[in-house]
């Protein structure tokens, strides 16, 4: 009835219940896996989890396949239960810690909005990032991608007057056109007057305080709920599965991003960057302040290859193999560091690292996942592959997809 990889001695136990909403159906997992308080939405739809910052995501529900996930977020609602991980940095040096650990200036972001921020080690590699949300100059959430980002704050906040803690606060997405409807019929009084892209508030929903960010991983019209340990998550959770009915809200897993955000540009850590690849070559130089003062890797950076090393690609009737897998005239010049199917281009999508700009040309081929010994030819494209100014995120751009808008092969960059 429903499935998780795992083994373990040491057992714990959550909750789901039957579709009736009266049996309860119990779920032992291993203490470093820790379920998402709404992960018993997920477990009648014979889930597959995997990890992510020890916390479980779901990768796979028998409800919906990856095509329908995507068309879902963008035309429709999905609520995507998430692994991302909030640490909270507060005390009186909140502001100076963060200084030091992130590449931008966190001081010149107002309270009541959220930034996005990573970390690098000294060597200008970079750890993680994520969405940091600013309470008040004593108070931040730091809801991070997977990675180590907590050891790196304790190991380097000696000399700084602040606490680092771990709120125990779990993130989910609601994303696509019709998730401010929802959001609207979903909060107990009246809709934020300012909700601009990457505002957060707090809300009463279902008589329970909880904070919001305008904020996700879509690249689509959305907005994130954070949920605290002192929440009635079920008041919450019934409530949002009965408003989300009148809008066809579909549950979905990590399918429902990857391939819009990689059609977006949205870059995953671990996949697009790494510890072995600084800001400027993958596109975030415009995330690096040199002019604040000192930081972790700064010294690095300042001497650091700046040429951006990151582009989008197309593969007609395939899908790239990540990996090694690009060549020109059977050298290899590049890799896919992420790669999905796109059922609005009817193409395959990725986004690719280049070892050098020069390899950019309109001849490379790259290894096809259908075949590991057949190559097609890849496009090189810009990123985001289209929606350049960002209107759909932003509430600008209504007119969501209903049908394919195959791409014509023509290479645009």
């Amino acid at each position: 009835m429903f499935g998780i990889k795992a083994k373990t001695n040491k057992r714990f136990t959550i909750k789901a219940f039957d579709q009736e909403g009266e049996r309860p159906m119990e779920l032992a997992h291993p203490e470093n896996m820790k379920s998402h308080p709404w992960s018993y939405m997920e477990l009648p739809l014979d889930p597959e989890y995997s990890l992510y910052n020890n916390r479980m995501t779901p990768e796979y529900l028998n409800n919906i396949t990856p095509d329908e996930q995507y068309w879902a977020v963008r035309s429709g609602v999905i609520l995507r239960n998430t692994g991302e991980f909030p640490v909270e940095i507060s005390g009186p040096d909140s502001l100076d810690f963060a200084n030091y650990i992130f590449t931008r200036d966190v001081k010149i972001i107002k309270s009541g909005r959220c930034s996005y921020q990573f970390a690098c080690y000294h060597d200008g590699g970079i750890i993680t990032d994520g969405v940091m949300l600013h309470f008040s100059d004593q108070k931040l959430w730091m809801a991070q991608a997977d990675g180590d980002l907590l050891n790196w704050y304790l190991a380097n906040a000696r000399d700084f007057d602040v606490e680092i803690t771990d709120p125990n606060v779990w993130i989910s997405q609601i994303q696509g056109p019709k998730s401010m409807d929802l959001l609207q019929s979903l909060v107990d009084h009246e809709f934020p007057n300012q909700w601009n892209y990457f505002d957060m508030a707090t809300v009463m929903i279902a008589g329970e305080e909880v904070t919001i960010t305008r904020t996700g991983f879509s690249n689509e019209l959305g907005w994130e709920i954070y949920l605290r340990p002192n929440n009635d998550v079920l008041k919450i959770g019934e409530k949002l599965w009965k408003i989300g009915k009148e809008l066809d809200l579909k549950l979905t897993g990590t399918p429902v991003f990857r391939a819009r955000r990689i059609e977006a540009g949205l870059l995953s850590a671990g996949r697009d960057f790494n510890r072995f690849t600084n800001p400027y070559e993958v596109g975030l130089g415009k995330f690096v302040d040199m002019n604040k003062g000192e930081f972790i890797g700064r010294s690095s950076l300042l001497s650091c290859d700046k040429s951006i090393k990151l582009r989008g690609m197309r593969v007609i009737n395939g899908i790239a193999k990540t990996g090694k897998s690009i060549f020109f005239k059977d050298k290899l010049v590049g890799e896919v560091t992420s790669s999905s199917w796109s059922p609005y281009q009817e193409c395959g999508v990725s986004i690719v690292r280049f070892y050098d700009t020069s390899n950019l040309t309109d001849n490379l081929v790259v290894d096809v996942l259908d075949n590991q010994h057949k190559q097609l030819k890849g496009y090189i494209c810009e990123l985001p592959m289209y929606d350049k100014e960002g209107e759909i995120v932003r509430g600008i751009d209504r007119n969501f997809p209903k049908d394919p808008n195959p791409w014509n092969g023509k290479p645009d960059f």
